[in-house]
């Protein structure tokens, strides 16, 4: 195998798509958590007094006077759900690879020759060998990083107040 095979058999493509698809499912349970949390908060009620009257008499003598408390939820005296997103997110894949061939041969010639009166004879070895190395060392590292950030609520998660002063005024009179 060459180097650029090794690089095109990292599954990135995977990579990718498990990372976005993990993100949708984390999206979807944090929505879902603000969600249930929107409900506690507008379930859970506490009484609220919502006005106190300063009354100062002639005299600079001090009266207040209270009103009803009323029974209001959490989420309408501004307890509000956070709602978070994933605002990054990053795949980052190192590899080394290295690869080594080596190629050995080697030759040994071994030559004899006898000379005598009418006798001539020559005597020659060869041995050859081959070695081949092959040597393939890979290494990986791989990080996922996300960042998650708060959002505003969504605007009609804010309830609205509505004043009605059903109070006489001076014109009326």
């Amino acid at each position: 195998m060459n180097v650029g095979h090794e690089l095109l058999d990292v599954p990135l493509p995977d990579m990718v798509t498990k990372l976005a698809l993990g993100i949708a499912a984390a999206q979807q349970a944090l929505d879902q958590n603000s969600v249930e949390t929107a409900k506690a908060l507008s379930e859970t009620e506490v009484d609220l007094q919502l006005a106190i009257t300063q009354v100062i008499d002639e005299n600079g003598d001090v009266q207040y006077h209270t009103h009803d408390p009323v029974a209001v939820s959490l989420l309408q005296i501004g307890l509000m759900p956070t709602f978070y997103q994933f605002a990054e997110a990053t795949i980052e894949v190192s590899m080394d690879i290295s690869t080594t061939t080596s190629r050995e041969t080697d030759v040994r010639v071994k030559s004899e020759f006898e000379v005598g009166f009418s006798v001539f004879s020559k005597s020659i070895n060869v041995d050859v060998s081959h070695n081949r190395k092959f040597g393939k060392e890979v290494q990986g590292t791989s990080r996922l990083i996300t960042r998650l950030v708060p959002v505003p609520p969504p605007e009609r998660i804010t309830p609205e107040l509505r004043i009605v002063d059903n109070r006489p005024s001076d014109e009326d009179e």
